[in-house]
């Protein structure tokens, strides 16, 4: 079946919406996202409806909806299960897009790697020029930036010269996490976690008492403390931060690496079943995954 531009500008825009809010979507809608004028729109979807590519539902809260025959004509699948890939623009989220195939054009050569990256939604809001990141990818954990250097508006596609791919990690926190952990207790005195650090050459260490994680204490604590005129004799449960990150074992270390970022953290004690069982900081990160 061929479609002109704007007919497959709007089924896309249709189905990306849709798939989105999982209700009809309005004409306005789509004719605000692709930038032209609704009465167009209204009468492209009459003939989207005519070819069985768009039902209308009539009402207040009525709109359009994608034909099972639509996502077949754009080789996209309608299973709910699929996983969205994102794709940020500038650094910036792009909201109703997302990536559905990379086609890798030029892998092998020695200089160049570029890639045909196609979209679900408006590719009219990429530019050449603009810095994109792709991923993770469900299964690979795959994460691609690059730079749009052309885009193919007909079968909604951008190219790009790609200038880092990285798998991210996908096992377990407890295969990269320092373990036994160096732990303080309470009573302890600020001097002696302060020799502590400097000799076991780390930045940090929880607070433990009878197995149970209290707090934690870093060297910035420390120093926080010297300024603030407290005595070397007092304890460590004078100075311990209470609110500690922790995280379950189990989880991956890709996963991980987002809540550094998010929460602006630089360690986290990992736990099994309520126990502290080992520690992960952003120098491991790096370490494991340097282009990080």
């Amino acid at each position: 079946m061929d479609l002109s531009l704007i007919q497959k500008d709007i089924l896309i825009t249709l189905i990306s919406l849709y798939h989105q809010y999982s209700h009809p979507i309005k004409g306005e809608e789509i004719a605000d996202i692709i930038k032209r004028n609704p009465g167009t729109v209204r009468n492209q979807m009459q003939a989207l409806k005519a070819l069985g590519l768009v039902d209308g539902v009539p009402g207040p809260k009525g709109g359009y909806h994608p034909t099972a025959r639509a996502y077949t004509e754009l080789h996209v699948t309608a299973d709910d299960s699929e996983s969205e890939v994102a794709i940020l623009r500038n650094g910036e989220v792009t909201e109703g897009v997302r990536v559905n195939e990379i086609d890798f054009t030029t892998l092998t050569h020695a200089d160049l790697c570029h890639a045909l990256i196609k979209v679900i939604g408006n590719v009219r809001v990429f530019e050449v020029g603009d810095k994109i990141t792709i991923g993770p990818t469900p299964v690979n954990k795959l994460l691609i930036k690059g730079e749009v250097f052309g885009k193919d508006e007909i079968n909604s596609a951008l190219l790009i010269s790609t200038s880092e791919m990285t798998s991210l990690p996908k096992l377990a926190i407890r295969e990269y996490m320092t373990s036994p952990l160096i732990a303080l207790e309470t009573d302890m005195t600020i001097a002696y976690a302060m020799k502590t650090l400097l000799q076991r050459r780390i930045h940090g260490a929880p607070v433990i008492e009878n197995g149970q994680l209290l707090g934690i204490v870093t060297q910035t604590d420390i120093v926080a403390a010297i300024d603030r005129g407290l005595a070397m004799e007092e304890s460590v449960g004078e100075i311990m931060v209470r609110n500690v990150v922790t995280i379950p074992g189990d989880m991956r270390l890709y996963e991980v690496i987002r809540r550094f970022k998010e929460q602006d953290i630089g360690r986290v004690i990992v736990m099994d079943e309520e126990k502290p069982i080992g520690i992960l900081t952003h120098s491991d990160i790096i370490r494991v995954f340097p282009t990080l």
